[in-house]
């Protein structure tokens, strides 16, 4: 099975440098990426799309489901909850701290990036039962970060850059 794994436009908290668990919609410039996007796999035909069921990756997944595939939702793939972060710019924490699997460091009520990386994990494992030839997942930054570590390995922990940046694709052997 070949999983296309995309991530939402931009959003405002994207500019903002901030996190955010408000379920906000793309930008002016998030509509016109997905819009690119959705031009640039028109020709790639998906047995199914699976989206995060916040509101910019719903969108992104309306927005580039040119072919009319079905799309379904699962909580599994939301972004990493920031708990009480929410709202506060990116610099208020170590970044590189935050996305570190073998942290020891919990910053406020946020989701511990352990339990975070275990739901995309059961997910994933979840989706190998399926029959799909061609599966596009719409989700997040923390989500695509997560799938780094389920098919490219732990590696040294650090995840902070390697999350996929807005409407970027990346495709993954299941």
């Amino acid at each position: 099975m070949k999983i296309y794994l995309v991530r939402h436009g931009e959003v405002p908290h994207n500019v903002l440098k901030q996190y955010n668990t408000i379920d906000e919609d793309l930008n002016d410039l998030g509509i016109r990426q997905a819009k690119e996007l959705g031009d640039k796999i028109k020709n790639q035909k998906f047995d199914i799309i699976i989206s995060s069921p916040l509101i910019r990756a719903k969108h992104t997944a309306y927005i580039i489901n040119v072919n009319n595939a079905k799309i379904i939702f699962d909580d599994r793939i939301k972004e990493r909850d920031c708990g009480n972060l929410s709202g506060k710019l990116y610099e208020v924490t170590n970044r590189e701290e935050y996305w570190n699997y073998n942290t020891t460091i919990q910053y406020g009520t946020s989701e511990n990036i352990k339990v975070f990386f275990k739901r995309v994990k059961d997910f994933l494992d979840d989706l190998k039962n399926e029959e799909y030839k061609n599966v596009l997942i719409v989700a997040h930054s923390g989500v695509s970060k997560a799938f780094s570590a389920y098919f490219e390995g732990i590696k040294d922990g650090k995840f902070l850059n390697r999350g996929l940046k807005n409407c970027e694709i990346k495709i993954y052997e299941l």
